[in-house]
């Protein structure tokens, strides 16, 4: 072999040894970056769990809020129309008082009290069995 100025011209041998350890720095290297990813692939499922039941966990608190808002609401519009009733009685009450006058004594009438009659039970049944056979209500045979 001549030398041409620093280089050789044929290649040099590579040992079995030296091809084994990079085939092994080679598979470290593979298997650190599936470790890796990995890794990233777990904390990515951790994170992407806890934000869905976080995310559950709000919409359950928001359905009851706007539940309980609702119910507030309808107890308000109730309040609104009880107090509407209320304040149209009020004013048609304080209309009236402009309408009616107050009375004196000149102007109240007195009637004498008229003396009630009594009737005895047993006529009024008698007469209300008579008035039955003019009316034809009892008949006898056919």
């Amino acid at each position: 072999m001549k030398p041409y100025g620093n280089q050789f011209f044929l290649k040099k041998k590579v040992s079995y040894e030296g091809k084994k350890n990079s085939e092994k720095i080679y598979i470290l290297n593979i298997k650190f970056i599936h470790q890796i990813f990995d890794t990233i692939n777990i904390s990515l499922l951790v994170l992407i769990s806890t934000l869905f039941f976080l995310s559950f966990d709000s919409q359950r608190k928001w359905s009851n809020i706007y539940k309980t808002l609702s119910q507030t609401r309808s107890i308000n519009n109730n309040l609104i129309d009880y107090i509407s009733k209320f304040e149209e009685f009020y004013i048609s009450e304080l209309e009236s008082l402009n309408i009616y006058r107050k009375t004196k004594p000149q102007d109240l009438i007195y009637l004498d009290k008229l003396a009630e009659k009594k009737e005895s039970l047993f006529k009024k049944n008698l007469d209300i069995f008579i008035e039955g056979f003019h009316d034809s209500k009892y008949q006898r045979g056919y």
